[in-house]
């Protein structure tokens, strides 16, 4: 998005139909990272990132500049209002083009360098740059990190993805606060009305008044519909946007785990992945509406205060019921949650890893084990998931049974308070709206305590997987190298598989000399398939090294390396599709 949230055309940069037809906004990155001093190739700026049709666009733009420690934004705006203090900045061109403006030199004109000159410097006339100018800005500038030499003092807070995410799109929250402010005001309108038609309309016969609350409400009413859908509209736009921004981030750090911490199950772990839905579905309409109204019930406690305070009473009461139920019943219901997650994960993983080893599955006739396993753990999930259902029910139930206590209380008090004269017919009515509004949010968040207890759980489950060790992590700072001659050297090499104590490597030591034709034989086990791993940088040396053009591969940037290795693995695997998209999928 840009700056003043504008959306940003995707056609203005998507990819010719030429193959050879230079990617525009990647040479335009390439030559603002080398102006900025940041190394960047063009391996390391688009590995693992969702091309179109091999080319950048604008929304990839900004994730391929941090590759190269750069902190980069759309803008919309002319030229003129450019900041020179941040040249060189990449202008997107119409008919698919882009260019990196230098700055002006002393006729006006503009210095630019465009992708089909290579780093040829130029001048363009500033009209005729303002005429292709297509209105957006690509700024980019190196971020400031700090080094070994300052360490962190104390402790440091650092961005948590999904949080993150919530803070970046706080602008709409805090529209949504203002619009759940004025519906919670529009809602004291009723009845007030109804509070004013029985004390002082009805006695009085005034038809004129009457009339005159009536347009005043229903005005209220009209304007309570369209914060109400305002209201709703910001809550699924936020939510959108944190959905898209979170599901690209989870994938992109999946993909780029580190071979040595993947999960052992690969259903368990696809279910874990699949529980950010759950996280997603919590910050959806009903759950933050409700959340949200919480600290508005005020409103109307203070507003029942204010017509009799003895009012106020049993609503304290019926709180504080709701609220010591509630919490008697969270470590219980945190249990069953967990619980019911582990469970759930543990009958995927049997359904999946059942689906891919069905072959063998068939071949040595245990379907009748795979069987037993789905259904004790489906009947376990089914056991746990009742009770948390049973315990979760038993807290709406509750909450609505103290809010009829409640109106009920408040409807007795009131006919003894109107025996007393401190209390009209009205004014009795009024309280008995408002009691049930003040505490509806209070039940409503009674009866989300499930929701919260398995967002909570798949959040804790995220981090876990979110927190391995990837690839190519921000601070990495890898040796950059266009080509490879082809040298590969091992040192000492000794290798275990993760969870085995047993080395399937031990002290190896070999050299290949680009050009030369090796061929590694030996039996099976014997270590073979794991030097073609080593070699590629899935997996790193327990001790020793393995050295690429006589650099350790772990100084290496593992997307440019693999790019110059031919690979065929021992074991084939085949994705959805034809023939021609697997063997296509590399270079897509």
């Amino acid at each position: 998005m840009t700056d003043n949230d504008t959306p940003l055309p995707e056609q203005a940069v998507e990819a010719a139909p030429d193959p050879h037809r230079p990617d525009a906004l990647l040479e335009c990155l390439l030559v603002v990272a080398r102006a900025h001093g940041c190394v960047l190739t063009r391996d390391a700026a688009t590995a693992g990132l969702p091309l179109n049709d091999h080319r950048l666009t604008p929304s990839l733009f900004e994730r391929a500049a941090q590759r190269a420690g750069l902190a980069s934004r759309i803008a919309r705006r002319p030229l003129a209002r450019l900041n020179p203090d941040l040249f060189p900045v990449v202008l997107v061109l119409e008919e698919e083009q882009a260019c990196v403006l230098l700055g002006w030199d002393d006729n006006g004109d503009a210095r630019v360098i465009t992708p089909d000159l290579g780093d040829a410097e130029v001048c363009i006339a500033r009209a005729e740059l303002e005429a292709r100018y297509a209105g957006f800005a690509l700024l980019a500038r190196p971020k400031f990190r700090f080094d070994a030499r300052t360490p962190e003092v104390g402790d440091v807070a650092h961005r948590h993805w999904f949080w993150g995410a919530i803070n970046d799109n706080r602008p709409l929250y805090r529209d949504v606060l203002l619009a759940a402010l004025m519906i919670n005001l529009f809602a004291v309108a009723l009845p007030m009305f109804t509070m004013n038609v029985y004390d002082r309309v009805v006695p009085n016969n005034a038809i004129e008044t009457l009339w005159m609350l009536a347009i005043g409400v229903s005005i209220v009413m009209v304007a309570d519909l369209v914060m109400r859908t305002m209201r709703g509209y910001f809550i699924d736009l936020a939510g959108n946007r944190v959905d898209v921004k979170l599901s690209a981030y989870i994938m992109e750090r999946v993909l780029g785990l580190q071979m040595e911490h993947r999960p052992v199950s690969a259903g368990s772990f696809a279910a874990n992945l699949r529980s950010f839905e759950t996280v997603r579905d919590f910050i959806t309409s009903a759950t933050v509406n409700a959340f949200v109204d919480l600290p508005f019930a005020l409103i109307f406690v203070a507003v029942i205060g204010w017509i009799a305070w003895p009012m106020v009473l049993p609503i304290i009461v019926g709180v504080i019921i709701v609220l010591l139920y509630a919490m008697s019943v969270q470590s219980r219901m945190h249990e069953l949650a967990e619980t019911t997650y582990r469970a759930g994960a543990l009958r995927n993983a049997t359904l999946v890893e059942s689906l891919v080893g069905l072959e063998a599955v068939k071949s040595l006739g245990c379907e009748g084990h795979m069987q037993r396993k789905w259904e004790h753990s489906a009947s376990f999930l089914a056991r746990v998931s009742a009770q948390l259902r049973l315990l979760s029910s038993s807290t709406t139930n509750g909450a609505m049974w103290v809010q009829q206590t409640v109106n009920v209380a408040v409807v007795v008090l009131g006919v003894y308070l109107i025996g007393d004269g401190e209390l009209s017919m009205g004014g009795l009515i009024a309280c008995s709206m408002l009691s049930s509004r003040a505490l509806a949010p209070i039940g409503q968040v009674a009866g989300l305590l499930t929701q919260y207890h398995n967002a909570s759980t798949a959040l804790s489950s995220l981090n876990d997987i979110l927190s391995r060790p990837v690839e190519r992590p921000d601070e990495a700072n890898f040796v950059s190298r266009q080509s490879f001659s082809g040298r590969i050297e091992f040192k000492d090499v000794c290798f275990a598989y993760p969870g085995q104590e047993v080395l399937a490597l031990r002290n190896v030591s070999l050299r290949i000399e680009p050009g030369e034709k090796v061929a590694v034989l030996g039996r099976v086990g014997s270590g073979k398939t794991t030097l073609h791993k080593l070699i590629l940088g899935l997996f790193r040396p327990t001790e020793g090294a393995v050295l690429i053009d006589g650099i350790d591969q772990r100084q290496l940037d593992p997307a440019e390396l693999r790019r110059h290795v031919g690979y065929v693995p021992q074991d084939v695997v085949l994705f959805y599709g034809s023939l021609r998209d697997n063997l296509t999928i590399a270079s897509r």
